[in-house]
């Protein structure tokens, strides 16, 4: 949070919406892990099937450490997923799968806003590098130029953040169609148990962009009061 003084206030409401996305996903997640789903596959026979579906053979499947650890590889082709859903047989654990082959299903089509998130990783990192240490420079030594970069330089971070939800989201309706067209997921109460999953996870990334912007905002305001 760089420092505190009075602007913190602006970061409360973003702070009890991130405190209130990691209880919502983990309770979410406990609760649905612990459901079996009804076709009583695996979280890889899952991943097999939807990517034969839909001529994703070329894409590795690989079983990796952590929980909720998963994730999707556009440089490598690989879908990486934690050992509790590889191995796991839940309703949590196909949601998850589907989502993670919905951002394969992005890439194979060239989503645009996959593209644009993958373009701006490095710039993100570089920038997010650069924006606290140029800022706090800046504000400690009164110099505005210095401060005005890393406001800039942050701002990339937040771009990164509100692209990355188009993203998620995106994933996340593919996942629900993926299942359902393949008939993994077939009656109204497995469905809606996928949803309150993916919808769970999808807050966290909500909660992310908006504590990048009001921190944004917070920096304009230190800024101005230089």
């Amino acid at each position: 949070m760089f420092f505190f003084d009075s602007t913190m206030i602006i970061l409360i409401p973003a702070i009890i919406l991130t405190l209130y996305a990691q209880y919502k996903v983990k309770t979410t997640y406990l609760k649905y892990s612990k459901i079996l789903a009804k076709n009583g596959q695996s979280g890889k026979e899952i991943a097999e099937e939807l990517l034969l579906r839909n001529n994703l053979s070329n894409i590795k499947i690989e079983p990796i450490e952590g929980r909720l650890s998963d994730h999707y590889d556009p440089r490598k082709k690989k879908l990486a997923l934690s050992k509790e859903i590889y191995y796991g047989k839940s309703v949590a654990a196909q949601g998850i799968v589907a989502h993670e082959i919905g951002h394969a299903l992005q890439d194979a089509k060239n989503y645009f806003p996959l593209s644009l998130r993958s373009n701006l990783v490095p710039i993100t990192n570089i920038g997010s590098g650069m924006a606290v240490p140029l800022f706090l420079i800046g504000f400690i030594f009164s110099f505005p130029v210095l401060m005005d970069i890393g406001i800039i330089a942050f701002s990339l971070a937040v771009l990164f953040q509100l692209v990355t939800l188009p993203v998620e989201f995106n994933a996340s309706k593919r996942a629900v169609n993926l299942l359902v067209g393949a008939n993994i997921v077939s009656d109204t109460e497995e469905i809606n148990a996928v949803k309150k999953v993916l919808n769970a996870a999808a807050l966290t990334y909500v909660a992310a962009a908006s504590v990048a912007v009001f921190q944004l905002l917070r920096l304009i305001v230190l800024r101005n009061r230089r």
